[in-house]
């Protein structure tokens, strides 16, 4: 194939593969070539950019969808970068899923017939607005979703559009991922904003005052807490009651809080470590709750993006630890505990079993222990520490360990640490993972170490996206 990187071509969308890529096929003298298109769906045809160029196959990013699949079904919410296929019914989202993970773990994870293990297929029990986090940018660089041409000197406050960190697609009816609400409203906010005389942010340029908004939702408090990141350009001509008091008209008592945060820094991020943070309503923090357990959450806390789901799939996997046999004095190490919520829910229903959670944020672990305390649960510790290092620093819990659980991040456990988790020499490993395509590559490495898989469960905690998690129980062979 002639393909260059860069190049932008036309291609028909035949199946689907792992991380929802679409699958295009060329033929050519020598069989097929193959381009993988993120985030489209089989029957669409779609404008791509090769990013990739292989001697079988090509990867490519999506530019617009030309032509609709003839299973979409075009419904009233505005189709986001972040939500590729809200127009596909959910059960081919699912199903779509579920079939692309089985084959990743058949073909990286040493499983001959994945479905011998497969356990269930846990959907997400609201299927739209169900997230708990969006953050909206602003820029001077607006993409026109109906003319599809660029404006300059614009107002958007939207998402970027895909494929560009520079233009912004306004938001103009909400999205059906994050609250309908508060997205309704966000045109009346665009309006507000604008007629501050303010400028909206220049990507290019890095100039400009309105920059982001993050907003954080509460489901347990039905509550908001918001966050307006802006550079100081122009600060003193910037009047907060005006943003205050439409807030407060519009969403009454489920604004929680709002925050305003000034950022300088040139690189295209709403984290507020950036910059420094003034409240200027309400309280800085929102509390959900999760299985009985309630979590205070400020706007840099990390959380579960889909609080509901995410219920299902700590049930799932603390399932998997309880069908142990669990002694006094035995230890359950949570590794990459993150905030501790898998740990205070074990706790709650293991007494005498000493549970141990162990992560390298130490920002994580001071939460973790704040929650703890909240909840009024003792029977566990929190350690900031590497994971890898950690058996090293504290030698004591050696040999005493009946269960390991593991949730890394996307990238997966690093082959050192892995080792490392298999040198515990736990009976029992639950393996929860948000990129099932790592956690296949280290199923192949536990397998060859000694354990066998027991059982996997999926869980579709992110809808009208290509991500899916899973649930795996090892047991020591």
């Amino acid at each position: 194939m002639q393909l260059k990187r860069g190049e932008v071509i036309t291609v028909d969308i035949t199946d689907y593969a792992f991380g929802g890529k679409g699958i295009a096929k060329i033929p050519t003298e020598n069989g097929d070539y193959i381009i993988f298109v993120d985030n489209t769906f089989p029957g669409q045809t779609a404008n791509a950019r090769i990013t990739k160029k292989k001697k079988r196959y090509a990867e490519a990013k999506l530019i617009d969808v030309v032509k609709r699949s003839d299973v979409e079904v075009v419904s009233d919410f505005q189709e986001i970068s972040g939500g590729p296929y809200i127009y596909v019914p959910i059960e081919l989202q699912e199903k779509a899923k579920k079939d692309a993970t089985l084959e990743v773990i058949r073909r990286i994870g040493g499983v001959e017939d994945p479905s011998t293990i497969f356990d269930k297929f846990i959907s997400s029990p609201d299927h739209f607005f169900y997230r708990n986090k969006m953050e909206y940018s602003f820029s001077c660089i607006e993409h026109d979703r109906t003319t599809g041409e660029d404006i300059d000197d614009a107002f958007a406050l939207g998402f970027k559009r895909r494929g560009t960190w520079w233009k912004v697609e306004s938001l103009d009816k909400p999205s059906g991922m994050f609250d309908e609400q508060f997205e309704t409203i966000l045109i009346g906010l665009r309006h507000v904003l604008e007629e501050t005389g303010l400028k909206a942010w220049h990507p290019p340029g890095k100039h400009g005052f309105f920059r982001h908004i993050v907003v954080r939702k509460s489901f347990h408090q039905d509550k908001l807490l918001i966050n307006l990141v802006t550079s100081s350009e122009g600060l003193e001509n910037f009047d907060a009651d005006v943003l205050t008091n439409f807030l407060k008209e519009n969403l009454g008592e489920r604004l929680a809080g709002l925050q305003h945060t000034i950022n300088d820094n040139v690189a295209d991020r709403a984290k507020i470590e950036n910059g420094t943070c003034t409240l200027l309503c309400g309280k800085p923090v929102i509390v959900e709750e999760l299985l009985g357990l309630k979590f205070e959450i400020s706007m840099g806390s990390f959380f579960q993006t889909n609080p509901k789901c995410a219920e299902e799939l700590y049930t799932q996997a603390l399932d998997y630890v309880l069908e142990s046999n669990f002694k006094k004095d035995d230890v359950v190490m949570d590794l990459f505990c993150g905030t501790g919520t898998i740990g205070q829910i074990l706790a709650s229903k293991l007494d005498g079993v000493r549970i141990v959670g162990v992560d390298i944020v130490e920002e994580a672990i001071e939460d973790a222990k704040r929650n703890a305390e909240r909840n009024g649960i003792s029977g566990v510790e929190f350690f900031a520490a590497d994971v890898g290092k950690f058996l090293r620093e504290y030698p004591d819990f050696i040999g005493k360990i009946k269960t390991v659980i593991l949730d890394p991040p996307r990238a997966g456990i690093a082959p050192k640490s892995l080792l490392k988790v298999i040198d515990l020499d736990a009976e029992n490993i639950v393996y929860i993972s948000c990129n099932p395509s790592t956690q296949a590559r280290d199923m192949d490495t536990l397998i060859t170490a000694g354990y066998k898989v027991d059982k996997i469960s999926l869980v579709d905690q992110f809808p009208h996206t290509g991500h899916i998690e899973s649930i795996a129980k090892f047991t020591k062979a």
